[in-house]
Order: C-alpha cells, then structure tokens, then sequence
C-alpha cells in the first residue's frame, strides 16, 4: 500500500509539518509518496531528501534578527528576491534531482503565462521548491523556460490530486487554511473599523492572500478529499513568522493527537495490509 502526504501552502504556517511528519513517524506512519504546494514543497522536499532535521534545526534557531537578514529586498516582481533563502536551503539540505530521491516527490507551482496547474515531478529539487514557493507580491517568479512559475497555492493548495496521480493508495492531508477566516478576531468600537486602519503592504498581501487561501482550499477539497486530513490551527501565524519555530511544530504534533483514532484506523489498515504482502511472499 502506497501512502501519500499532501503538504499543503501557508508560508510560516508550514511549520506545522514538521510536527505532523514527526508524529506519524512516531506512530509508524512513512508516506512514500510526497507532494507540497508552496511551503509544503520545502519541507517535503527536506523529508523526501532525509533532511527534515536539518532543517528544522535551522527554522527552530531562527530569530526576528536572523530572519530579517534573509530578507533581500527586489522591486522587480516581488518584495523579496528568494536568493538567501534558496541558497541556505541548498548548502544544508543539498541539491539533487526529484529522480533521485529516496521518496516520490512532487510540487505545484502556477504558470502566470497560462494560468495553468505545473506538476514538477523532474529535474533539481531546488528549482521545483522556488518555483512553488514564489508568492505573488512577496517573492520573485521563476522564470523557466517560457514558463512564469509562480505559488502553487494559486492554484492547489492542498495537492491531493498529485498524490493520487503518482500512485498513492491512501492519502493524508495537511490544511494549512483551516481556520484563517475563523481566526480574525471581531473588533471593538474602541479599536474602530478594519476599513478606517492604514494598511502597510506585507498586512494588504497577507489578509488578501489568507481570503484566497480559504476559498480555493475549500473549493479544492470538496472536490477531491483526502482520506486523513490534518488541520494544524495555525490562523495566529503571519506570512513570515518562521522565528515561532517551537510554537508551530508543536501544533503539528497536537493536530495529529487530535485525530488519534483516524490514525489508529489508518495503521491497522498498514497491518493488514503488509500481513497480505508477507502472505504472497
């Protein structure tokens, strides 16, 4: 039996993961096929490499001072040019090709040119990862070929259909979205009307990006549900706080306790299964 991970879009949000991976390892949960929108392509790429820890011992010693000098600002397509970002991700996860890694692994990205869904199942892992990374408004396209690849969260926020389409037999979810809407707290005559606040860029992009986010999830998962989705409440957590490593991983590994008995479920179906495979044998 083929078991995939769909990791879903959500920037900071993704830290929860790393939570998630970690307790269904912990369970004896190994997808062998994985799949990410945007964020979830990164820390699926860590783990379809072998290199989560690494890189979670990173996130987890990022501060707002470390992360600001990650930030190389670009007016050209975007607030952030990705540089810094990509080339710390390869110096300490390594560069390889999707063929060669011990797991399937798949990324979404959007082609801006056509509009279009772009599955990048070949070629360097770290292409396929800037590609479906780069949010509208914060960080820069990649430019491939005559392709301008943008977010995969523009378009298949949660990858279930790419799971599915690479041979997956069962496929757990992580919605990332779940509760974005749910979590604006209401305001106080005090604080005034939201319209009235002067709004800085990174706050427009974020709200704006959290409404699409929500709606294309939605639309998305009614159509195609996994058979196990994780929803990490992560609604707190803006577009960049990456330095609240300990407080989103946590989540993750408390969203997946919430749903023990569904994953008690999913494991005697493995048993049940592997007993079959050793029956044949």
């Amino acid at each position: 039996m083929k078991i995939g991970l769909a990791l879903g879009s959500g920037a900071s949000r993704g830290l929860a993961h790393i939570g998630v991976i970690q307790k269904l390892e912990q369970e004896g949960i190994r997808p062998t096929i994985v799949c990410g929108s945007s964020i979830g392509s990164l820390i699926g790429a860590a783990y379809a490499m072998g290199r989560l820890g690494r890189l979670t011992e990173w996130l987890r010693s990022l501060d707002f001072t470390k992360m600001w000098k990650l930030m190389d600002f670009t007016l050209s397509g975007g607030v952030l040019a990705g540089k810094k970002l990509i080339s710390f991700f390869e110096e300490h996860v390594r560069d390889l090709s999707i063929e060669e890694l011990p797991l399937r692994y798949g990324a979404v990205a959007c082609d801006l040119t056509s509009g279009r869904e772009v599955w990048l199942k070949s070629g360097p892992v770290l292409e396929a990862v800037r590609a479906s990374i780069a949010l509208p408004g914060l960080l820069t396209p990649l430019i491939q070929e005559e392709r301008v690849l943008v977010d995969g969260g523009l378009v298949n926020p949660v990858p279930v259909s790419m799971c599915r389409a690479l041979g997956a037999d069962i496929v757990i979810g992580v919605n990332l979205n779940g509760d974005l809407m749910n979590n604006i707290r209401p305001r106080t005559e005090l604080e005034g009307n939201f319209a009235d606040e002067k709004l800085g860029l990174l706050e427009v992009v974020s709200r704006s990006i959290n409404v699409m986010q929500d709606r294309i999830t939605r639309s998305r998962l009614a159509g195609d549900p996994p058979e196990i989705m994780f929803q990490p409440m992560m609604g707190s957590f803006g577009l960049l706080d990456f330095h609240r490593a300990d407080e989103g991983i946590e989540e993750g590994v408390r969203c997946v306790e919430r749903m023990q008995g569904a994953v008690d479920q999913l494991k005697a179906i493995i048993q049940v299964d592997d007993k079959k495979i050793i029956e044949r044998a």
